[in-house]
């Protein structure tokens, strides 16, 4: 490498000046350079004066305007930037990183505050570098050119500020030692510890180190500094026991040189850093060096020496400030301490500390901030999480110390809210100070003040409270401006020394429940009673239901009672779990009021909130279930408001608890109860009627007692999820009656144990749920069973089982065959009642599954009972009960009793057939699953809610229709959105009372939801984002054309939920006439009918899983589409352990013109219409007609219809069945962006408010949007000239972060728990979770960056197509799942099952082996799925009929 060769010297006013000049004289002839000073911009200027080669040079009122520029050029930029200004440039410096742009910001520092800001973004991605006088500077500024070129990343470089005049040496401008070394060997552009050997040889050019030792080597004490000082060595040469090691490139640390540099005989090491207004005691050069001590390359490098004593010299004070003797001092009071601590070296040596730096420091000594480490603990938290987005760097929190309740016993006085408060208090004193000096200053005319600063102050003072004024931005123009003026005037010195009040802090002290125990003593009071501007954040961790422990048996004080009963505080109480919205607005209005407030917030964690043994969805279901029961209601009360408005109640499903819970004397105290005894009269209840309905029930069942009160009793008893023990139930309690019996039937939990020994005669039914577990509606009875003390000896029994053989494989898991039938058994008895009859077992592996089982029980159970049948009792058995097809056919065209049940405000459901007939309108009624053993064992209805479904053929959606469906998800859903599987939108939550209006917003915005699902054809999919994306339009208008044409003729959608107002379409007949079904006639179909439609070699629709499928066929251009090839017979759903139940992939029918193509859908229709199964549901997919009937006879049969005949087959290729993420141009001057959207969930969480980031994009968006199958978004027909501002906005809310595994890009999951009532286990909520497990697997075997496609759904039903996904998870139970491997990565492939019953422990233990296999012995191009057929891993699929042959 060349020699580096400089220049004559220049003469320059100021370092700054010095190091401006450098960057202009930069290594890349496009460098720009940004100063945010005049005076530094004149002297650059003249200093450049004889140079030809000079930069462009930019100067900015404004250091935060450099983003502009940087984003603006796309070319590297050097810019002159105040310390105060960096935390606003980490977005910046973050951008940087990702988009591997060089940018150097060269930061002057003078005091310890500019340090402490410098430190303050060392982990922001960025080199940071330090020099230590005004040569090095200009040594420093030119290697961090070159690093910053050569790594493709941003460097900080800070350098002493010094404004006196002098002499530096320059370099020549493109020499060949700089041309070397920008010439080596390409390394990665990310800030690594690999980095550091070319970082370190950029120094090397200069003669400098990025880490350095000064000393003797068998030195027993050494300091260790950020940067390099010459006036700290000399003072160190009287002493030859301690050394200096010097830490120039702070990031990236590299470990073995500090460790290397470091010397062994070292006991003691000492932190000597300049930095204040830490929020801990502990400096950050302390962390890294212990972080290094204990890396693996000490325990590497240590031959047998003991690790040095870390100690930490936090002062304000320069190290350059300490003369010998007093450094002497500072050695000698280090050598007494013989266990890691902190203190002040300027205190011991008597050193002054300069100006505001000192001053703050010996504030930060008395208020004795807490750790750093715990802090970050806290923003760990959710609720902390949320501080941090809503009011960034206006947060302060000042109590982040470990408190009891919370972290431990730790003793520490920062635990508790009187020492926080000391901090606030103190700030808002001084802050009240500022306020009357710049008043003061504003009235005194003799005070100088520049127009500019005095319009500003005027301006502040106005609106000081205010966060909209108080801005980090205006503060840092106000003291830009006094720092030149400070000198003109004391009082102008006097405002700079208050300039840290400027901006408006958001203060927080944060706490636990224990804080309750004592309102007076914890200091709270004092907070609550002292009327300035501190909010307080309570946490309450119990998990729900609320144990009785001793912790929770002490008497609390509610501190939101005892503030509102005070009445001058803002008071909320919130669950982020339960509503991330009323988390948001109740902190944003606790900011906001001029007072105290209080927000008691609930984050159930039974260990602690940062025990890892809490599982996400557990804490999330405890939430719920809190919220639901009334134990912990949400609500927001403001003082400042007026009437009704100052109590906010937000629990939406909870306004009977209100009145109670206002009159409640110690909240927190009732919220230990798990069911609390709330009354009230408040007729706005969700649940209004409940109570009454119950009392009808109760009343009914006394009336049926009476009506048969001359035959012997019979109670038949039933615990039931799928609905077969509750059939059986009523065959034995129709059996009973045509015995003249008196009979009451009911379910389990509607029961008291306590009533069953007056009960002479007692029958069981009882299936199995999830691993051998009693279902939903009867687990309190046999929880209450299992420990009463009743005696049972004039009771007789019997009991039914039903459950499934084979439905757990292995040997050791035959105990859950039939578990709660054969538990129960043996607790009756063990109660002494006398068994009527054996145990009955319904087994559904039998050839008539559980039939069989009964039809045995039933002989014996009646033969024992030796009761004949009464004459002519036999008019009194039920009829039978109502099927699907009868259903559909009396239901006078999907009318039903719909309308009467809607307004039904006496329950929130609908009976068993309007709810299935609602499928057919686009909404499916459910209930929350993770409160409902709750709401049940509460005698409560369950908490019913509907999911609705829209009908978006192709999945095109306008940005007015994204905004319209985001405002309905937050006014009458659940505050989410689902992207489905299916191309649509899904909302979820919404009550029944809430349906209509929801169904006119989404037709208000031009879209609807009939036909959405039901028997008939459903949405219609079409490729979202082709690679010939001139054909997209085409594809979606086909999907449009075969929606409509096959939609529903019905007009009752539009009588039912819009009152004949037609918005989104017309019904084919008006109101009145009589509605006619010319395509499905009064049966409609069979099953739901689904259409797909793809461009090869894009398979994002998975085409071949439909019932119908379209597959392009292009011209040998690729330009145009010719026609399709039509494929049928494709389904994904089946049962566990049903083999007459299978997926099937769709098989080719036939080639059509493009022309033809609506037609024959309708024709292929027809065909299902006419003969499918209409006898067994479980048979009535098309995928069973094709298999019963076989392809020739499906051609014959739709060719007939059609009235000419279909080509054969063309051939065609698909490569994949993903997404392409990121940019794509599409058709000329447009581009489209896809978007990851995890398992197509559209929420706000925690630190990620992708909600309300998707609302914006929408806003400024004037294209469209398109669903994917994947459930991904795609923000299409974005125009050349806006996508640097549609990237702005993406990166802006971190929308384009694709950097994610492969494996997680390509994983899918459908919603499961808690709304879907068929799951059986978790999937959207579990699935995340689950590959970050993977995903560590996946990186140690290198194939991060290879796609797997993997899924996952809550039962075998399939709506997340996880049976052509090269892996695969079928929910079986809770925590339990199918494993299926061998699927086509184009998605032309079933998989198989590898193996049954998995818990995540297994499936970890079985994928580990097989990932690492595929990595070290693929094939170039092989896909997994192909790899583990290959191997012999798995047996290839064929077809669907072969799909449980293993």
């Amino acid at each position: 490498m060349a020699s580096l060769t400089r220049t004559k010297s220049v003469n320059v006013p100021s370092t700054s000046v010095a190091v401006a000049y450098t960057a202009a004289r930069s290594f890349a002839e496009s460098t720009t350079v940004v100063v945010n000073s005049a005076a530094t911009f004149d002297g650059v200027q003249s200093a450049l004066a004889a140079d030809a080669d000079a930069r462009d040079i930019v100067s900015l009122a404004q250091a935060s305007e450099i983003a502009s520029v940087v984003r603006a050029g796309g070319k590297p930029v050097s810019a002159l930037v105040p310390a105060s200004s960096l935390i606003k440039l980490i977005a910046l410096l973050r951008d940087a990183v990702r988009q591997k742009q060089a940018v150097v910001l060269h930061v002057p520092v003078e005091t310890a505050d500019d340090i402490s800001a410098v430190l303050a973004v060392r982990d922001s991605g960025s080199v940071l570098l330090r020099s230590s006088s005004r040569q090095q500077a200009v040594d420093y500024a030119a290697a961090a050119s070159l690093i910053s070129l050569k790594l493709a990343a941003p460097v900080i470089h800070c350098f002493p500020s010094d404004a006196s005049s002098g002499d530096v040496t320059a370099y020549e401008a493109g020499q060949q030692a700089f041309v070397d070394y920008l010439k080596t060997e390409e390394t990665e552009s990310a800030v690594a510890v690999d980095s550091f050997e070319l970082i370190n040889s950029a120094l090397a050019l200069f003669g400098l180190e990025a880490v350095s030792y000064a000393g003797p080597r068998d030195a027993t004490l050494v300091y260790a500094l950020f940067g390099a000082s010459t006036e700290f060595q000399a003072a160190l040469q009287s002493d030859k026991n301690v050394g200096a090691l010097q830490i120039s490139a702070l990031r990236p640390l590299n470990v073995e040189a500090v460790l290397q540099a470091l010397p062994h005989s070292a006991a003691l090491v000492v932190a000597f850093e300049q930095v204040t207004r830490q929020p801990t005691p502990w400096g950050p050069l302390l962390f890294d060096l212990a972080a290094a001590l204990h890396a693996e390359q000490w325990q590497a490098a240590q031959d047998g020496r003991a690790r040095p004593v870390l100690l930490d010299a936090v002062s304000a004070a320069s190290p350059s400030a300490f003369s010998a003797d007093q450094l002497a001092q500072v050695t000698a009071h280090a050598r007494t301490l013989e266990l890691p601590a902190h203190f002040n070296p300027a205190q011991i040596a008597g050193v002054t500390e300069n100006g505001e730096a000192g001053a703050d420091a010996a504030q930060d000594a008395l208020d004795k901030l807490s750790l750093e480490k715990q802090r970050k603990r806290v923003e760990q938290i959710p609720y902390g999480q949320l501080l941090q987005q809503l009011f960034a760097q206006r947060l302060h929190v000042a109590n982040a110390a470990e408190s009891k309740s919370i972290w431990g016993d730790s003793g520490k006085a920062g635990s508790t809210p009187e020492f926080g408060f000391g901090q606030l208090a103190a700030y808002e004193q001084e802050r009240a100070r500022l306020v009357q000096a710049v008043t003061a200053a504003l009235r005194d005319v003799s005070v100088p003040l520049s127009q500019k600063l005095q319009a500003e102050l005027t301006a502040w003072i106005g609106g000081r409270d205010n966060a909209a004024v108080a801005t980090e931005a205006a503060a840092s123009s106000i003291c830009a401006l006094l720092e030149n003026e400070r000198s003109a005037s004391s009082s102008i010195e006097e405002l700079y020394r208050l300039r840290k009040y400027f901006a408006l802090q958001s203060n927080w002290l944060i706490g636990a429940d224990a804080w309750a125990y004592d309102v007076g003593n914890s200091g709270v009071h004092h907070v609550i009673a002292s009327g300035l501007n501190i909010n307080m954040l309570v946490l309450e961790t119990a998990p729900y239901p609320f144990a009785a422990s001793s912790k929770h048996q002490q008497r609390k004080k509610d501190i939101g009672l005892y503030a509102m009963n005070y009445g001058t505080a803002y008071v909320a109480s919130v669950a982020v779990y339960a509503s991330y919205t009323q988390v948001l607005q109740a902190l944003a209005e606790a900011d906001a009021y001029p007072g105290p407030s209080v927000v008691v917030a609930y984050l159930p964690h039974a260990e602690g909130v940062f025990s890892s043994n809490d599982s996400p969805i557990e804490v999330l279901q405890q939430s719920k279930r809190a919220v639901d029961s009334g134990a912990w209601p949400l609500f927001r009360w403001n003082p400042e408001s007026s009437g009704d408005a100052r109590f906010q109640l937000d629990s939406e499903k909870l306004r009977r608890e209100l009145g109670e819970f206002l009159r409640r004397d110690n909240a927190l105290a009732a919220i230990g109860r798990a069911a609390p005894s709330l009354s009230g009269d408040l007729g706005t209840s969700v649940e209004g009627a409940v109570s009454d309905k119950l009392a009808r029930r109760a009343r009914g069942d006394v009336d049926a007692l009476l009506g048969g009160l001359s035959g012997p009793p019979l109670l038949v008893l039933f615990s039931s999820d799928g609905g077969n023990a509750e059939e059986v139930a009523r065959r034995i309690s129709r059996q009973g009656r045509m015995r003249g019996m008196r009979v009451q039937c009911a379910a389990m939990d509607d029961f008291e144990v306590d009533e069953l020994p007056f009960e002479k005669t007692v029958v069981f039914s009882v299936s199995t749920a999830g691993q051998g577990e009693m279902p939903t509606n009867g687990r309190e009875f046999f929880k209450a069973l299992q420990t009463a003390s009743i005696n049972l000896s004039e009771t007789q029994f019997a009991v039914f089982g039903l459950g499934d053989s084979h439905y757990w494989p292995r040997a050791e898991d035959a105990l859950f065959y039939n578990k709660p039938g054969r538990d129960l058994d043996r607790k009756m008895a063990e109660l002494g009642a006398r068994r009527i009859v054996d145990l009955g077992l319904g087994d559904d592996q039998d050839a008539d599954g559980w039939e069989t089982g009964y039809a045995d029980f039933d002989q014996r159970l009646w033969s024992e009972l030796n009761i004949a049948v009464v004459s002519g009792a036999a008019v009194a058995e039920e009829a039978p009960g109502r099927t699907d097809e009868e259903n559909k056919v009396i239901s006078n065209y999907l009318r039903g009793s719909i309308a009467q049940a809607i307004a039904d405000d006496s329950t929130g459901a609908v009976d068993e057939w309007d709810g299935k007939l609602l499928k057919f309108h686009g909404t499916y009624m459910q209930d929350d699953r993770d409160v409902r053993s709750e709401r049940m064992a509460r005698g409560e209805e369950k908490a019913y809610s509907f999911m609705i479904r829209v009908r978006l053929p192709g999945g095109v959606s306008t940005p007015e229709q994204w905004l319209a469906m985001d405002k309905l998800a937050d006014e009458y859903g659940n505050g989410t959105m689902k992207i489905t599987t299916r191309q649509t939108f899904q909302l979820h939550g919404v009550l029944k009372r809430n349906l209509r209006e929801t169904m006119r917003g989404i037709n208000r915005a031009l879209m609807d939801t009939i036909a959405a699902c039901g028997d008939v054809n459903r949405n219609v999919v079409a490729s979202a984002n082709p690679l010939q994306a001139h054909l997209q339009p085409e594809v979606a208008e086909l999907a449009r054309e075969i929606s409509e044409h096959l939609l529903p003729s019905t007009s009752a959608y539009h009588e039912i939920w819009l009152d004949n107002t037609f918005v989104a379409g017309a019904a084919k007949q008006p109101s009145g006439a009589e509605d006619v079904e010319p395509l499905y006639g009064a049966a409609y179909l069979p099953r739901k009918f689904k259409v797909a439609i793809a461009i090869p070699p894009e398979n994002d629709v998975d085409v071949v899983a439909y019932d119908l499928g379209y597959i392009a066929i292009l011209d040998d251009a690729q330009q145009n589409i010719l026609g399709y090839n039509v494929v049928i017979g494709g389904g994904m759903g089946m049962t566990h352990n049903n083999k007459k139940t299978y997926p099937r992939l769709a098989s080719a029918l036939g080639y059509v013109p493009k022309e033809k193509a609506v037609i024959v859908a309708e024709k292929v229709m027809l065909v299902q219409r006419d003969h499918g199964d209409r006898t067994n549901r479980k048979h009535a997919r098309l995928k069973y007609t094709v298999d019963d009937h076989g392809m020739t006879w499906w051609r014959e049969q739709v060719e007939e219809r059609l009235g000419f005949k279909m080509e054969d087959p063309r051939p065609y290729q698909f490569a994949r069945n993903g997404d392409r993420y990121g940019w794509v141009q599409t058709t000329p001057g447009l581009n489209n962006f896809t978007m990851f959207v995890q398992n197509g969930r559209v929420a706000n969480f925690p630190g990620n408010p992708l909600k309300t980031a998707l609302a914006e994009v929408a806003r400024a968006h004037d294209g469209n949007f398109r669903l994917t199958c994947n459930g991904h978004l795609i923000i299409a027909d974005v125009k050349d000239a806006d996508v640097p501002r549609i990237s702005e906005l993406l990166a802006r809310h971190r929308l384009d972060n694709l950097d994610y595994s492969a494996l997680r890009l390509h994983s899918m999951a459908c919603a499961a728990l808690p709304t879907c009532a068929l799951a059986m286990a978790e999937s959207e909520r579990y699935l995340p979770r689950l590959i970050d497990l993977l995903d560590r697997v996946i990186d140690e075997a290198g194939l991060r960056n290879d796609a797997i496609v993997i899924r996952m759904t809550g039962c075998p039903n399939g709506c997340a197509r996880p049976y052509n996904a090269e892996i695969a998870f079928v929910g079986k139970a809770p925590g339990a799942y199918n494993l299926y491997l061998g699927g086509g990565h184009n998605g032309e492939r079933l998989n198989k099952i590898y193996r049954e019953t998995v818990t995540e422990d297994q499936i970890m233990e079985l994928l580990t082996p097989i990932i690492k296999q595929y990595a070290l012995e693929r094939n170039d191009g092989e896909h997994f799925g192909d790899f583990v057929i290959r191997k012999g891993i798995i047996k290839e699929t064929i077809e669907g009929k072969d799909f449980h042959d293993v």
